[in-house]
């Protein structure tokens, strides 16, 4: 995967802008922390089964210790409750998908149409 870090607020406007492109199938949005195990073994299971191209399918990597408010805002953004880890995929500034921990299935995700 070719992971972009999200480590700003200005890039939230950025990353809504960027749904609304017909060629993609939905910005990803993955929130991390690193200090759960958990987290590191969705982590590891998405990379392993990745096979969308990030032209059409851009990846957002959020750090949760370095960038709370990050977090909350998205979960303000796109009325989600906040969890970790968690996957949200934004199309057309919307939040079309969400899931956390063992919820968070490759294949959902690569079949949002």
């Amino acid at each position: 995967m070719d992971w972009l870090p999200l480590i700003a607020e200005d890039q939230l406007e950025e990353i809504n802008q960027r749904s609304f492109d017909p060629l993609i199938k939905g910005v990803l949005l993955f929130k991390h922390s690193t200090r759960c195990s958990i987290s590191s073994m969705i982590l590891s299971r998405l990379e392993r089964n990745w096979d969308l191209a990030s032209d059409l399918f851009p990846t957002y990597f959020l750090d949760l210790l370095k960038h709370q408010s990050l977090s909350n805002k998205i979960a303000g953004m796109y009325n989600v409750r906040h969890e970790s880890p968690q996957v949200l995929v934004i199309k057309n500034g919307k939040c079309i998908y969400t899931a956390s921990h063992s919820d968070i299935s490759f294949a959902d995700i690569r079949d949002l149409s």
